[in-house]
């Protein structure tokens, strides 16, 4: 059994700058924050039970730096589908490029990901990978309970506390943080993702063709919003003014 852990290069927040465009500096990226917890349980699952583990990304040959850092973690494998149009690719076609890669991948029984990535926020790549290889889906998991080769038993967040779910294998699965907390790799690790083997795949290796069709045509600073009025005198002047204000303005 093995399991695949997609991971997304994805910007620093704070390394973005946000004007007439868009920018951000290639050492500026990361792994997607949320990801992080999506491998580190793939790594506590398989201390657990003694599955083997891979990470699975798209991008340009830039993103193989996040697939390293998974395997500085204790990840064991990594592949990388590199083409430059993957910079404008909607969720659809990115889970057609991902589910493409984990049918060639061999044994694969469970797919982590992180809730959502941090670049665009739309949490929709998970359950679109899921239909397109036909599988189970459970997003927002907190624990998994129990895990053998035929079904998992985990915990999905709602509004009101969780529900428990158990779901037959193969299946795919997105977590929240509350799931666990990650850890940081040691140095014998880092150097040994630095020499540890990584396959690429183009779309033409994995018998798809992808058209990008997201255009960025412009980027626009949210307006500078004008100051607020801070009312002041007795109460009864504040709620008189306030009442005042807010008619004039037809709220109330």
């Amino acid at each position: 059994m093995k399991i695949a852990v997609l991971v997304k290069h994805t910007p620093q927040v704070a390394g973005v700058k946000v004007g007439d465009k868009v920018e951000w500096a290639e050492s500026d990226m990361i792994v997607n924050p949320f990801d992080e917890y999506a491998i580190e349980e793939a790594i506590r699952i398989k201390e657990k039970i003694g599955c083997k583990t891979a990470a699975v990304s798209y991008g340009k040959n830039g993103a193989e730096a996040a697939l390293r850092d998974a395997l500085a973690l204790g990840i064991d494998e990594a592949y990388l589908i590199a083409d430059d149009l993957f910079d404008n690719l909607d969720p659809l076609k990115t889970a057609i490029v991902l589910a493409a890669a984990i049918k060639k991948i061999d044994d694969v029984k469970m797919i982590l990901t992180g809730k959502q990535a941090t670049d665009d926020d739309s949490a929709a790549v998970a359950p679109a990978i899921a239909a397109h290889l036909g599988w189970p889906q459970v997003g927002f998991v907190r624990k998994f309970e129990s895990i053998d080769d035929k079904e998992a038993t985990c915990q999905r967040t709602t509004d009101e506390g969780h529900d428990r779910i158990t779901v037959p294998l193969p299946s795919a699965f997105s977590v929240v943080k509350e799931i666990n907390e990650p850890r940081l790799p040691s140095l014998k690790g880092k150097m040994q993702a630095k020499k540890a083997p990584l396959t690429k795949w183009s779309p033409s290796d994995l018998g798809i063709q992808i058209e990008a069709k997201v255009k960025l045509l412009q980027t626009l600073t949210p307006p500078q919003r004008t100051a607020g009025e801070i009312l002041s005198g007795d109460a009864d002047q504040v709620v008189e003014t306030l009442v005042a204000r807010l008619k004039e303005n037809q709220i109330i």
